[in-house]
């Protein structure tokens, strides 16, 4: 049950990161594959479908990693999770009572 809690979190912290970083050009996420010690350059649906597929089965199938990415569209979900931690505390302190 603390598993399914935590895939449907990061289905939620996904969303935020999509809606935030698509907008500004970053295609998804990159995550480091322990089966072949390389980086593999997810989009946005496919890392919300092997999210849900996870929920679903258990387990994530295999996939394909896109042909030829450039590295610099994809971020890592600390880099993404840092991303909006400072957006939500800038608009934080730009509401009415807000620190700044």
């Amino acid at each position: 049950m603390e598993e399914r809690a935590g895939v449907l979190d990061d289905l939620a912290e996904l969303e935020v990161f999509r809606t935030l970083l698509e907008p500004t050009g970053i295609k998804g996420i990159v995550v480091d594959c322990p089966d072949c010690d390389e980086e593999h350059h997810v989009d946005w649906a496919l890392m919300q479908a092997n999210l849900r597929q996870l929920l679903e089965e258990g387990q994530t199938g295999r996939h394909e990693p896109p042909f030829d990415p450039d590295p610099d569209d994809y971020v890592s979900w600390d880099y993404a999770s840092g991303y909006a931690d400072g957006v939500a505390a800038m608009a934080e302190r730009e509401e009415p009572g807000g620190e700044g």
